[in-house]
């Protein structure tokens, strides 16, 4: 018996409707750019919410290439993650059972998506290759939970900074990626303070934290206005402030999502909403 039943029982259904779903063509047009709040490992012990993703995925066509900002890798200069088949997964988290350590997620080579993300570019800001750097949780997570056959290339880019309108460029200026069949996904959690969780929540009960239920009212309200003035101004506007985000990298990549729209003022679609350990997993598509 597997120590993840769950996930094998989600895969019994996901991985056939994979198989069955039809891959992106110039004639669907754009795909959305989304912003997923990605969970951790205890996602994939999680059937409802696996259930979620899968849909969601399932309801758009298969992407040609898969781009992924992720929170869990901040760095400057922008950087892209190694490019071969396979490349090792990056287990970025600790506390948890040894079989979370033991999965994988082999993805085609990504090599020719990581030319064309440094050829948009400006000439100024250079993209540096990892070579050696898999994808970390924040990307591997979801991502064989949403696409779990590994048949689609996937490159990871690194969070290079926390301003939203450095940001929302950098999603511009990937915008094109959106008509060649790429998913460019900005991955966090639309709240993730960790260390302001009670016991309850750890244990999966009770009801949200007042800051958390407060701060995603809140983004939910201003997304479905397409107020992204007012969603860069969290840090000192939004409810629910300094506890829902004691540090940023979770919430931040949300520009990224929102830049690479066609029109980033325009209302977002909630996908997936609710709360997991007291911690809310709003996550949205942009047109």
């Amino acid at each position: 018996m597997s120590a993840l039943p769950l996930l094998d029982r989600h895969l019994d259904h996901a991985v056939p409707a994979s198989r069955a779903q039809r891959t992106w063509t110039s004639s669907d047009g754009p795909l959305p750019s989304i912003y997923l709040s990605h969970g951790a490992p205890p996602l994939l012990e999680d059937g409802a919410w696996m259930r979620q993703l899968s849909d969601w995925s399932l309801g758009l066509p298969k992407p040609t290439a898969i781009l992924i900002v992720s929170a869990h890798w901040e760095s400057a200069p922008l950087s892209v993650s190694g490019t071969a088949a396979g490349t090792p997964l990056v287990y970025d988290f600790g506390g948890f059972a040894p079989h979370f350590y033991r999965l994988q997620y082999a993805t085609p080579d990504a090599s020719a998506l990581a030319k064309r993300v440094a050829g948009l570019m400006p000439d100024t800001e250079p993209v540096h290759e990892h070579r050696h750097r898999g994808l970390d949780h924040g990307a591997w997570v979801p991502l064989m939970v949403m696409y779990p056959l590994g048949d689609v290339p996937v490159l990871q880019l690194s969070l290079p900074t926390h301003d939203p309108d450095r940001l929302l460029d950098l999603g511009r200026r990937l915008r094109p990626l959106r008509e060649e069949g790429v998913l460019v996904i900005g991955s966090g959690f639309m709240t993730h303070g960790l260390p302001f969780l009670t016991r309850e929540h750890w244990m999966g009960g009770g009801a949200p934290p007042g800051w958390s239920a407060d701060f995603d009212a809140w983004a939910g309200e201003a997304l479905a206005r397409g107020d992204v003035d007012t969603l860069a101004r969290f840090a000192t506007e939004a409810p629910g402030m300094p506890f829902a985000h004691p540090t940023v990298e979770h919430y931040t990549p949300l520009f990224v999502t929102l830049g690479a729209a066609d029109r980033p003022d325009a209302p977002a679609t909630t996908v997936i909403d609710g709360y997991f350990m007291g911690l809310a997993k709003r996550s949205i598509q942009a047109a």
